[in-house]
């Protein structure tokens, strides 16, 4: 982590920078002010030392200086396999939303190995620049070769915007970026907006368990970095007449460095694919305890669909965590989301709520998610659910 540097000519030991480290960074020692290695280069003592005599110039180097030296919107394309995950497609969508307000261009970084193929694809979906790095060495994903790739592209091009998907591999890579670039970085954006006046990314995001809607600036570091669930956006349509540049990216990895070895892949279940699910049927707290589960797989079977689950189902452990709806698992959008058994706390609720259409089952009838359900079942899930089944599977007779 870049330290701290503290003049001793002009610190004047007032210790108002010790008060003001929130990581317990700083201390006292003869009048002077001294840091260890708990500093993280936050610069909350830079705003507070009424002398200077503190200053970050690691940071300062690697930020680039002058942010009007920034242009662009870049969007990292996530792929595995030679195919391009959908959330790539979404964040390309609202990417050239927010190029074309910025009058800038708008640009795909891709990374792998075979995946040349993305590039006209990229382009079809709003791209107007792809920087293509394919090695063999890019072939499966590791955190550290890739974060090596994009920093060296950021640091060389300087985009001003930088978007991710909130997926696994996009929230890894965002904050390794981020904190070798020395940049903000916003996690799970539910919205992303230029400022008319400052030509600033509103980044928007749920704060203080869901409770407030937090908006969120960068206005001194670049790129703004910001993480976006899947399906928060909508993906724009292909437009295969669309033409652009594609730029072929050497790739000269740190052999030096330890990289990581991936030993063995195994495959997520299609059955907790949530985020890509058009029928969802929930379980919740309501159920009682995991025996409920059953019928529910009963009836996403039956309707082409998958099982999710809300918090409380998942931490009594009646299901596991890949099947986690709201704020702290999935965000999902899918066209029909039936809630058996939950309350629809707001934490829930930032999950499903884009949802096309929602079916509620609750014996509660006062439970807050009746308010908003486009179908609210007021009964006993263990008498719906079956009856549900059995006509369903009448009809597939």
């Amino acid at each position: 982590m870049a330290r701290l540097v503290i003049d001793k000519e002009l610190c004047i030991g007032c210790g108002q920078c010790v008060d003001a480290c929130p990581f317990g960074a700083l201390a006292l020692h003869d009048n002077l002010v001294a840091v260890s290695e708990a500093c993280t280069a936050c610069g909350a003592c830079l705003e507070v030392c009424p002398v200077e005599a503190l200053s970050l110039p690691e940071v300062s180097a690697s930020a680039g200086g002058n942010t009007n030296e920034y242009a662009g919107v870049w969007v990292w394309i996530e792929q595995f396999q030679g195919t391009a995950t959908s959330i790539s497609w979404e964040m390309l969508g609202q990417g050239r939303v927010l190029a074309d307000q910025l009058h800038v261009p708008l640009s795909a970084c891709i990374f792998g190995a075979d995946i040349g193929h993305l590039a006209p694809l990229s382009i079809s979906y709003g791209a107007d620049v792809v920087y293509l790095a394919d090695d063999p060495e890019l072939a499966q994903f590791r955190t550290e070769p890739y974060a090596q790739v994009l920093q060296e592209l950021v640091r060389a091009h300087k985009p001003e915007i930088m978007l991710l998907g909130a997926s696994s591999r996009g929230r890894d890579l965002a904050g390794a970026v981020a904190t070798s670039l020395y940049t903000g970085l916003t996690a799970d954006c539910t919205g992303l907006e230029i400022d008319g006046e400052t030509r600033l990314l509103r980044q928007i995001r749920p704060a203080f368990g869901g409770n407030i809607m937090a908006t969120i600036f960068t206005p001194n570091h670049r790129p703004q970095m910001a993480t976006v669930r899947h399906r928060v956006f909508d993906a724009p349509p292909a437009d295969a007449s669309r033409s652009g540049q594609v730029i072929q990216v050497p790739i000269h990895l740190d052999k030096a460095k330890a990289f990581s070895r991936i030993l063995e892949f195994i495959p997520q279940s299609a059955d907790t694919l949530l985020s890509e699910a058009r029928v969802i049927v929930s379980g919740g707290k309501g159920l009682g305890d995991a025996r409920g589960f059953d019928m529910l797989h009963e009836l996403a079977e039956l309707l082409g669909g998958t099982v999710g689950a809300s918090r409380g189902a998942v931490d009594a452990g009646w299901i596991s965590y890949a099947h986690q709806v709201g704020q702290t698992g999935r965000t999902v959008k899918p066209d029909l989301y039936i809630a058996c058994g939950i309350s629809g706390a707001i934490q829930h609720r930032a999950g499903m709520g884009t949802s096309r259409v929602i079916v509620a089952i609750n014996n509660d009838p006062e439970a807050p998610i009746m308010r908003f359900a486009d179908y609210a079942i007021i009964g006993d899930v263990y008498d719906i659910i079956p009856e549900l089944n059995a006509q369903l599977r009448a009809r597939a007779v």
